[in-house]
């Protein structure tokens, strides 16, 4: 399932296309942003979204062989809730 799919499961719930493609951006955009804001989004039931912060490490070109810098980032995760989780299983 990728995004086109998940605008025609919602269109089927609102008026319009449009309407559905609006309210998925939206709530992409409102998890976006709340993980740039170093904010973790809960969604009972489902999961929750967080940023986890990896530190500078040492690690190795591949091609190469030559030891180089990792520099430190921030990444999202996510964290399935029991309600998924159960579904799934």
């Amino acid at each position: 399932m990728n995004k086109s799919d998940i605008i025609n499961e919602v269109s089927k719930v609102v008026q319009t296309k449009k309407e559905a493609q609006a309210a998925v951006d939206c709530i992409f955009a409102t998890i976006t942003g709340a993980l740039k804001k170093d904010e973790s989004v809960t969604v009972v039931g489902f999961g929750s979204f967080k940023v986890n912060k990896r530190s500078a490490r040492k690690g190795r070109n591949p091609a190469t062989g030559e030891e180089m810098e990792i520099k430190a980032k921030n990444v999202p995760k996510f964290i399935p809730g029991k309600d998924l989780k159960d579904a799934v299983n």
